[in-house]
């Protein structure tokens, strides 16, 4: 396989995983794992730290317009971000040690929970109370609706939403991926944060975890430009695709699509660890 095929390939393939992360709400990594790993033979930890330099990217920019919007809680996402990157330097330092076969199958496990969570019918609700300790940190927020009313809410169980991030942090710095899955549960489920200020504060979380782990990757030497550059442009120009599309589109037939497809990816990874091929 020449230099520039290899490129071309993984452009193309970084496209596909920004538009179907764009889409499906699980981010761009979800996808360019498995496509570097299974079709392109490229070691995972190396598809990790491109991975990981893509959520950076992605995130920074999303993160800038929900902070524009009045939707993420930056208070909030500040605070929790002590937890998720911790968390990320701890999973980037085991996936060091650990087996790549072991890595691939907690990967694939993963996808399976991310796909299952993504498909989920999620209500709002609103909770004005807040927990002594949410009061004593001033986490309680309001945030925009589509017409531009102000809406308040409270935050509960800051401990356990905390300790949440903690885990979602780790499995980011393991696997390469924004864990928006676990971030939402701490929000979402945990601490009773509406659905929509979850998602973007997760969104507006991700890059500061990535980079966490991303650090602990450049230094092992586990960040190649040749591969990175091309995962970030594609991604990139496949989330910017995946947007415009999905505002003409019924989000949850796509959600259905991708998380079929993205659970073939899951057993395929799992496979391909279990009987170490990866």
């Amino acid at each position: 396989m020449t230099v520039l095929f290899f490129t071309l390939a993984v452009l193309v393939g970084a496209v596909v995983a920004g538009f179907v992360g764009s889409l499906s709400g699980l981010g761009g990594g979800i996808v360019i794992i498995p496509l570097l790993t299974l079709l392109l033979g490229v070691d995972i930890h190396y598809a990790i730290g491109a991975a990981l330099v893509s959520v950076v990217a992605t995130s920074t920019g999303a993160a800038a317009a929900y902070v524009k919007e009045g939707i993420a809680n930056i208070r909030l996402g500040i605070f929790l971000e002590i937890s998720t990157t911790l968390g990320a330097i701890v999973g980037a330092l085991l996936s060091a040690v650990l087996p790549t076969s072991f890595i691939a199958i907690v990967f694939g496990l993963t996808l399976l929970f991310s796909a299952f969570n993504s498909l989920r019918r999620k209500q709002e609700r609103i909770i004005l109370e807040s927990s002594l300790m949410a009061q004593k940190l001033q986490l309680a927020a309001t945030y925009q609706d589509h017409k531009g009313k102000h809406i308040p809410y409270g935050v509960q169980n800051v401990v356990g939403g905390f300790t949440m991030m903690g885990v979602a942090g780790m499995m980011s710095g393991l696997l390469g991926i924004g864990s928006g899955a676990f971030k939402v549960i701490a929000m979402d489920t945990i601490m009773k944060i509406p659905f929509k200020v979850s998602t973007t504060t997760s969104n507006f979380m991700m890059g500061v975890t990535a980079m966490a782990s991303a650090l602990i990757y450049i230094q092992k030497g586990y960040v190649v430009p040749a591969i990175c550059m091309p995962v970030v442009i594609g991604v990139l120009l496949g989330a910017l695709l995946g947007t415009r599309v999905l505002l003409k589109t019924d989000t949850q037939k796509l959600k259905v699509f991708f998380a079929v497809l993205i659970m073939f990816l899951a057993l395929n990874m799992i496979y391909n660890g279990f009987t170490g091929k990866i």
